[in-house]
């Protein structure tokens, strides 16, 4: 049968279009939900404001790079973000410590706060139960906040990349850069390595995005949830520092968060990235499967 008889056929009320499979319709809907939800989460001024800061900070170091190192003085004098004192040389390096300044609070507080907000937030604001009608159900809506989550740990990352590479541009020479290893690398590589790197980041976010799902679904409030969530990465930090734990450190989700500067040198050395995706993976099945049980256990119904 062609089309035009389909349509004259559909015109005539002669043939009615066949109703989807139950699994069809679960498809569209959870495609739906997931857009929906990736919407309302980068259009919330919350998540606006959380971008704008991340991209000011290459901004800041760049222009104070910049002044510091105008009368020809090197700049972080030893100290202050790897790469630092590489990037009056080639503005690319801005990117590598642009990343290394956000990384260790930054970021994942920017993390903890869309992760802990998640579910407590949509709790406090009466609209969890309005999200869990069928064909959703618990389960497919967790994974949805957990994958809008991730996908803020990729554009954050992004944005601190993209915006630190624009401000090495514009304020230093870029060109082919050495490596740690001391081997020079074209420029391209260098952009490549760089992305790497940004995923490597993102990829890093993943244990507390985890961790700040898991908080959020102890919860009814979203602003308890992500000050749980920031207190707890704060807390590990402080952890991470002492010397009279280094037995548990390698055990601390942020412990291998700067493995990604070996991602700089030739050859890359991989050990400590795995042992940092590894870990990253961990924590997201611990406490990813601990928010599934809670959340599949939790009254929505108050």
């Amino acid at each position: 049968m062609s089309q035009a008889e389909v349509s004259a056929l559909k015109g005539r009320g002669e043939l009615r279009d066949q109703p989807q499979p139950a699994r069809s319709r679960r498809t569209t809907y959870l495609g739906t939900l997931l857009r929906n939800e990736l919407l309302t989460t980068f259009r919330r001024w919350r998540t606006l404001a959380l971008l704008a800061v991340l991209a000011a900070v290459p901004i800041l170091v760049g222009i104070a790079v910049k002044i510091e190192t105008g009368d020809g003085g090197s700049a972080g004098g030893g100290g202050g973000p790897a790469f630092i004192s590489q990037i009056t040389n080639n503005g690319l390096f801005l990117v590598f410590t642009a990343l290394a300044a956000t990384l260790p609070f930054f970021l994942p507080m920017s993390i903890g706060v869309i992760a802990g907000d998640a579910i407590a937030g949509e709790a406090n604001a009466g609209t969890l139960r309005y999200l869990l009608v069928a064909p959703a159900g618990r389960t497919r809506l967790l994974l949805t906040k957990y994958t809008t989550v991730m996908a803020f740990c990729l554009v954050a990352t992004l944005v601190v990349a993209l915006s630190a590479l624009a401000v090495g541009a514009v304020l230093f020479p870029l060109g082919d850069l050495t490596t740690i290893s001391g081997t020079q690398i074209t420029f391209a590589e260098g952009l490549g390595r760089a992305l790497l790197i940004a995923l490597v980041v993102a990829a890093s976010l993943t244990g507390v995005a985890a961790l700040g799902l898991f908080v959020s679904t102890l919860t009814n409030s979203g602003i308890a949830a992500m000050a749980t969530t920031v207190g707890l990465l704060i807390t590990v930090q402080i952890l991470d520092q002492i010397p009279q734990l280094h037995a548990l450190q390698p055990y601390f989700f942020s412990h291998y968060w700067l493995s990604f500067a070996d991602l700089m040198r030739e050859p890359v050395y991989w050990d400590d990235l795995v042992k940092n995706l590894g870990l990253q993976a961990l924590y997201a099945a611990v406490f990813g499967t601990a928010a599934w049980a809670r959340f599949m256990a939790k009254d929505i119904t108050a």
